[in-house]
């Protein structure tokens, strides 16, 4: 019988502060669990991810728990910006030298299908959270950076992904920009990232999925069934189950491409729409630290960045006057027209690969169950990916392209280059 110890190595105090989300909905009820289950799919965490892979299994047909031992949406999700994009903290350009060109594409473009697939799934719920399709633009400062983006591009170009590459005069002309270069990309959006979850679990419980109060301890994998037991004593079967714990990690082994490290974002009172630049872009920088911005359906500026690798709570905390300080600096060089009066601030404690690339599919040595951790600049767009993914492997379906995003896969400098041709239509039939 194989185990594993949910004594999460993080706890409650993933995030502090207040994020701008969720304001005025209503939030999904949950009960506590008072008897033993027996369902198709155990998911664990209420969060994003939670809630889009319950929704996402449920609809296959599956009768599906959702465990929460907290508020569902309260952990990671509350402090995420929001962002959804489809490209990868890593470039192209950096995935080919990690993996090779058809692999590196393959990858980029499973991240576009993901955005357009998670697009599509908000508009069939018509689900209410500030959905607006946007532009992004990522930035560089200085002339190094320019080659690097126009190689990018090229690279872009040949795989067909919508990008352009803007220069110096493009930048200051069309969006008052003050940069050596960008890269303009389409299929991008915005949105309330506890809106679509609160959404996604409702329509969840709706078809027919147990939203649930609890605090799963340990998991037991045995002749093809899987066994969680919870605090309260009561067990839930499942023939297969799901952790998506968000950044909340649990005591297993995780590849050493992971790390974790933390993110601090502020969003602004509300601006004159006319001080706001062209086309609300989703801007993002190439800096390290770098810096993100956006705007809201209310006209506030949602900026972040100055990550770095610390974890302890009090410590990151302790951290926050002055990294709020630093952004809102940055904000001001970047768009001096904007208002940089702070409305709210928060900051939580995120993962990252080495690669950029999210970790997702089977736990090693734990039969039937999988990860869902969707993480980088656009976990969200990852987490949908996720959902398509291991609905597929669920079904008893399987790719060579999902090894791309293995939970044991070797990272840049440890594996074995691959220039085979992938795949590159979107998973799940």
């Amino acid at each position: 019988m194989a185990e594993i110890d949910l004594n999460f190595s993080t706890h409650d105090r993933l995030t502090s502060g207040v994020s701008p989300w969720g304001r005025g909905a209503g939030r999904p009820r949950y009960h506590p669990l008072q008897d033993h289950l027996r369902v198709d799919a155990l998911v664990v965490g209420g969060g994003i991810t939670g809630a889009m892979m319950g929704q996402h299994l449920q609809e296959r047909g599956l009768s599906v728990a959702i465990v929460d031992r907290e508020r569902p949406g309260f952990g990671s999700t509350l402090a995420s910006t929001a962002m959804l994009m489809w490209e990868i903290d890593r470039t192209l350009t950096e995935l080919e030298t990690f993996y090779g060109y058809e692999r590196a594409v393959g990858i980029y473009r499973r991240s576009a299908a993901a955005m357009a697939g998670l697009a599509k799934l908000i508009a069939a719920h018509r689900i209410p959270c500030q959905f607006r399709p946007r532009q992004s633009l990522l930035l560089t400062s200085n002339q190094e950076g320019a080659r690097d983006l126009l190689t990018e591009v090229d690279l872009r170009r040949r795989a067909g992904l919508p990008s352009s590459y803007l220069e110096h005069c493009d930048l200051f002309t069309e969006f008052e920009l003050d940069r050596d270069a960008g890269i303009f990309s389409r299929g991008a959006a915005e949105a309330d990232p506890l809106l679509i979850t609160w959404a996604l679990l409702d329509i969840a419980t709706r078809q027919g999925a147990t939203l649930v109060n609890a605090s799963v301890t340990r998991m037991h994998s045995e002749g093809g069934r899987v066994t969680a037991e919870t605090e309260s004593g009561f067990v839930i079967e499942a023939k297969a189950a799901v952790l998506a714990t968000g950044y909340t990690m649990p005591e297993i082994d995780m590849p050493k491409l992971h790390r974790s490290t933390s993110s601090w974002a502020l969003s602004t009172v509300p601006q004159d729409p006319a001080t706001l630049w062209r086309d609300r872009a989703l801007i993002w920088e190439d800096s390290h630290p770098y810096l993100y911005m956006r705007t809201t359906p209310d006209n506030r500026i949602v900026v972040g960045g100055e990550d770095d690798d610390t974890v302890d709570p009090a410590t990151r905390d302790a951290k926050t006057p002055g990294k709020i300080a630093a952004i809102r600096e940055k904000m001001k060089r970047l768009w001096p027209r904007a208002d940089t009066r702070v409305a709210t601030s928060w900051c939580g404690t995120f993962g990252e690969t080495e690669d950029g690339l999210p970790l997702i599919g089977p736990v090693p040595g734990l039969a039937n169950i999988y990860g869902a951790y969707g993480y980088g600049g656009n976990g969200i767009t990852f987490s949908y990916l996720a959902t398509q993914m291991i609905g597929a492997m669920i079904s008893g379906a399987q790719r060579d392209w999902f090894d791309d995003f293995a939970m044991d896969r070797d990272g840049p400098g440890n594996g074995v280059r691959r220039d085979e041709a992938a795949r590159v239509e979107m998973v799940v039939r």
